[in-house]
């Protein structure tokens, strides 16, 4: 179903008729706030049905999950949810005879959280199911001291003293970093003087060269703004595909700690993991599985691959009248941004309310920036500003009123899925609200959710995507082609050239195929262990 057509009540349709014959049903979505904001908006139905609900929060207790556990209907997301049940398989892992466990389980207080896996209903299926479900989750303990900190800080100015080009090659797709033969003879001389002063893991060439190497990646790979972000003095990791900071997780085989010293701050120490599942398994183990979202289509055949559920395509309550501008494109960044404030500016002025969505933090704030400069008040919503995501959202849907200016809103995906941006008179008059992409995202219908947030329910609305040749989509898989395409056109704007067009229509496919098959690999490991090593 389309963005806006009432995927939530119609999952609270569905989700009693699944309660009452599976007993326990997890409606999964995409962040802590939309579950509780649901579990209390469908309570009354669910109550009217005899039926109990309740959501997990990431601030509750184990007492509180316990109960919240033994009710029919839980909300949560796939983080809180998986975490709770793979913490039930290490409390429960070292029972060595039922007597044995039964004692364990009363000396603990209760069996498990998570009474096993009934039912399932996905909202935001695309974002659950499909773009995290390859993470990893990973139930991890950190070691007593840190006795790395110091060798990391030592890899990350080894990275600095080499050359790129000449001693080494970075794969920016992949995230790794080949070493050339005249960067490895380099790395053994340093070595061989780091050796001398007395660190023993420096006499370990690849071991040592496996450290430079995720320090070259965390150099080159992963950018402030971008991938992570730093709050209060450590780095916190930025979801990329919601724009949501993700504080409790970390990246693994020593890349966090080759960031951490990348940016100066202090080194964590590495961690000892005790049990890891990828979402992908998770949702499987489940034997009934639903959901709904308003961008699968583009991934049905994965859909029925991955999880075996054919997807159905709902018609609009209303017909599309949203009109779909066509894509402007820039040779490079700068006239691209000249060009969104210009737009942003007429038709704030029109008295129509506009929603900017930007691929990374970093973005959002520069487009601010600009903004600011040039006296257009606005809105930003992106990991810094989320206290309030919900209402900034709402709020976007504001058009030209007494007194007070037509709504400007920048974010990043995050975009409040799951909150309807409602228009108000005005607005619905001017034309309603108009959507910029200020950039393609890597599958195509990440654009399309965030386009969705204009023409809802039959409103009029407007959408437009602005592109350069120094995007991150073409720098990373169509270099060589945007640079021809650079060279054989003149001017800034480049929108008449139809090789151009089909370069970002390539290039975002080539970035949808390595994600498929990036997934398509943990599909055939979780495969594997389900075959090989069915305890794990």
């Amino acid at each position: 179903m389309l963005t806006g057509e009432g995927k939530t009540l119609t999952g609270s349709i569905a989700a009693p008729l699944i309660a009452w014959k599976r007993k326990h049903l997890h409606v999964l979505t995409v962040n802590d706030y939309l579950a509780k904001r649901d579990a209390e908006s469908r309570a009354p139905i669910y109550n009217r049905c005899l039926l109990q609900v309740g959501a997990i929060q990431q601030e509750m207790d184990s007492a509180a999950r316990f109960d919240i556990y033994a009710r029919a209907i839980i909300y949560g997301t796939p983080k809180q949810i998986t975490a709770d049940y793979l913490r039930d398989q290490i409390r429960m892992g070292q029972m060595l005879s039922a007597w044995a466990g039964r004692q364990k389980l009363i000396e603990g207080g209760g069996g498990p959280l998570v009474p096993g896996l009934q039912a399932c209903l996905v909202d935001e299926a695309d974002a659950v199911l499909i773009d995290e479900g390859v993470v990893p989750l990973i139930i991890a303990r950190s070691r007593q001291e840190d006795e790395m900190s110091e060798i990391y800080a030592t890899a990350a100015g080894l990275a600095e003293r080499l050359d790129d080009g000449p001693d080494y090659k970075i794969e920016y797709v992949r995230r790794k970093a080949d070493l050339k033969h005249r960067g490895e003879h380099r790395l053994e001389q340093m070595f061989d003087e780091l050796a001398a002063s007395g660190e023993p893991i420096w006499r370990a060439t690849r071991r040592a060269e496996e450290l430079v190497r995720q320090a070259l990646v965390a150099k080159h790979c992963y950018k402030h703004g971008q991938q992570y972000h730093i709050v209060d003095g450590q780095i916190v990791i930025v979801d990329e595909y919601t724009g949501r900071f993700l504080p409790d997780r970390s990246w693994e085989h020593g890349l966090h700690q080759a960031v951490e010293a990348k940016e100066g701050v202090t080194v964590t120490a590495d961690r000892e993991t005790l049990a890891r599942m990828s979402f992908q398994r998770f949702f499987r183990s489940y034997p009934f599985l639903c959901g709904m979202t308003g961008t699968v289509a583009d991934a049905t055949s994965e859909m029925e691959k991955v999880y075996g559920r054919p997807v159905v395509v709902v018609p609009t309550n209303r017909p599309m009248i949203r009109e779909q501008q066509p894509t402007r494109v820039f040779r490079t960044a700068d006239a691209k941004w000249l060009a969104i404030v210009e737009s942003i500016a007429e038709l704030h002025e029109a008295g129509r309310p506009v929603l900017v969505g930007t691929r990374s933090i970093a973005d959002s704030e520069y487009l601010a920036e600009r903004l600011s400069n040039r006296g257009l008040t606005h809105t930003v919503l992106n990991a810094l500003h989320d206290k309030e995501e919900a209402e900034l959202i709402i709020g976007a849907g504001l058009g030209r009123k007494a007194g007070q200016e037509p709504a400007i809103t920048v974010a990043t995906n995050m975009a409040g899925r799951g909150t309807d941006i409602v228009l108000d008179d005005s607005a619905r008059e001017a034309g309603g609200l108009h959507v910029i992409l200020c950039e393609m995202h890597g599958a195509k219908r990440i654009d399309r959710q965030f386009i969705g947030r204009a023409g809802r329910q039959g409103d009029p609305g407007s959408a437009q995507v602005f592109v350069s040749l120094e995007d991150e989509l073409i720098v990373q898989h169509t270099k060589k082609l945007g640079a021809i395409a650079m060279r054989s056109t003149s001017g800034e704007e480049i929108l008449s050239r139809p090789l151009v067009r089909r370069l970002f229509r390539l290039a975002q496919r080539r970035s949808e195929g390595f994600a498929r098959r990036g997934r398509e690999a943990v599909l055939r490991q979780d495969d594997w262990m389900e075959k090989y090593l069915p305890g794990a």
